[in-house]
């Protein structure tokens, strides 16, 4: 049987944390290596940490990363507040960085990356953060990896426990019961994500680009 040996990115954030907190759970992922530019905090048999400042330049730490078949890729941040330029700087060209040394390294890697709903795959819509998100999955998609999949949440619900939930979220969890029986293809956990992306790697995906109705039916997969 196949075991994961993940790379997680982001996991001082609440998406990463969230997805780390499952591979760290789950029987099919044997080891776990988390790249940040400070430490996550989480201390656990199967996890190695790297504390790396600039993910402009990994080169410094590449001999460290061969021998892994799945990436999670969760680092990202808000457009609010960017320009346009400086967005493109910390999604595109940051990701795209990173991924093209991982596809070198382990080309039979399963490359997943954390977008998000109302991703644009045209690159040509009004919308700023869609545009730019939607080259990155696409540009993903055109590197040597085993597979690329980019997953497109809606909202996530956090799970109990962590440290890095936002705080905003506090003033919305409460809706989520009402918001998951009426908006099924908006509202899911961050458990599902954590644990559809774990899937897509063990059984794969018909679909590349997975839609909130695709996680939550991926995450369920046995």
């Amino acid at each position: 049987m196949m075991k994961i040996r993940a790379m997680i990115t982001g996991t001082t954030g609440m998406v990463g944390e969230g997805v780390l907190h499952e591979c760290l759970l789950h029987p099919h992922v044997e080891a776990v290596l988390v790249i940040n530019r400070k430490p996550c905090g989480v201390s656990h048999p199967k996890l190695t940490e790297i504390i790396h400042k600039d993910f402009f330049d990994i080169s410094a730490i590449e001999d460290q990363l061969t021998g892994y078949n799945a990436c999670f890729f969760c680092l990202g941040v808000s457009s609010i507040g960017l320009k346009e330029a400086e967005y493109v700087r910390l999604t595109h060209t940051l990701t795209l960085n990173m991924a093209q040394t991982l596809s070198k390294l382990n080309p039979a890697m399963t490359f997943c990356y954390i977008s998000g709903s109302g991703t644009d795959s045209t690159e040509q819509g009004r919308v700023m953060w869609a545009r730019v998100k939607g080259k990155t999955e696409n540009d993903l998609m055109r590197l040597p990896f085993k597979h690329v999949y980019a997953f497109r949440p809606g909202y996530m619900h956090p799970t109990k426990g962590l440290k890095n939930t936002l705080s905003t979220y506090k003033y919305f969890t409460w809706l989520y019961p009402v918001g998951r029986f009426f908006f099924p293809n908006v509202f899911l956990t961050l458990a599902e994500v954590g644990s559809a992306m774990i899937n897509a790697v063990f059984y794969g995906s018909e679909k590349q680009v997975l839609e909130v109705k695709d996680i939550a039916a991926l995450s369920k997969k046995v």
